[in-house]
């Protein structure tokens, strides 16, 4: 693919008017030969792990695969699950290098989800932890199957305020400003039979 083509496919921009958020939508940023190109390298090459979680006194599997890649010394931890950087790989950083180029923000690191069914997910949760700063910046791109992405406010009970996105193959979503103090997401399980995803969560670890 030329570049003017792939100049198109990041153009497809759209933006959320949703209160105390910043959120932009390119869902087509990498091309589908890119998109189809990476989503095996990534199974093959990125070290899975399935971590445990628990809750309410009880270990849990957590509902996905992840990994977690980085700068030397950017580890990450939530819901007490900790979790040290792998070394870059050449994909990831060919990944990183193209949003960093449409939104000028240098990330350091990456949470890495394989979902392998629609029975996988992510609960109700943002992404506000002390290592992410004041106002995090995460920039998520998926590969593979789509998936719904639901966002809520966090007074949403009050105000009603949610939004659904459908991530499509090639996708990037960013997510800025305010966003994770008043906002939380989610990926839940779907009963379609649908094949693997990964979503890579690019963040600056402070």
């Amino acid at each position: 693919m030329n570049s003017f083509t792939e100049e198109l496919f990041r153009e497809s921009k759209m933006g959320y008017d949703l209160p105390d958020a910043e959120i932009e939508y390119f869902p087509e940023f990498f091309s589908r030969e890119k998109s189809l190109n990476f989503l095996p390298q990534l199974l093959n090459t990125i070290k899975w792990k399935q971590n445990t979680i628990k809750m309410y006194g009880k270990e849990n599997p957590v509902p996905r695969l992840e990994a977690w890649y980085g700068d030397p010394g950017k580890s990450y931890a939530y819901s007490g699950i900790r979790m040290e950087p792998t070394p870059w790989t050449d994909e990831l950083r060919e990944i990183k290098r193209s949003i960093e180029a449409e939104v000028e923000i240098s990330f350091n690191s990456v949470l890495i989800n394989y979902y392998r069914d629609g029975q996988d997910r992510v609960a109700w949760h943002s992404d506000d932890e002390k290592e992410l700063g004041k106002n995090p910046v995460i920039g998520s791109v998926s590969f593979g199957a789509e998936r719904t992405f639901k966002l809520r406010h966090k007074r949403y009970k009050e105000n009603n305020l949610k939004q659904s996105i459908v991530l499509k193959n090639g996708s990037f979503l960013l997510m800025k400003g305010a966003t994770q103090h008043h906002w939380m997401h989610e990926i839940p399980r779907t009963a379609k039979p649908i094949g693997p995803r990964i979503n890579l969560t690019f963040r600056v670890i402070k």
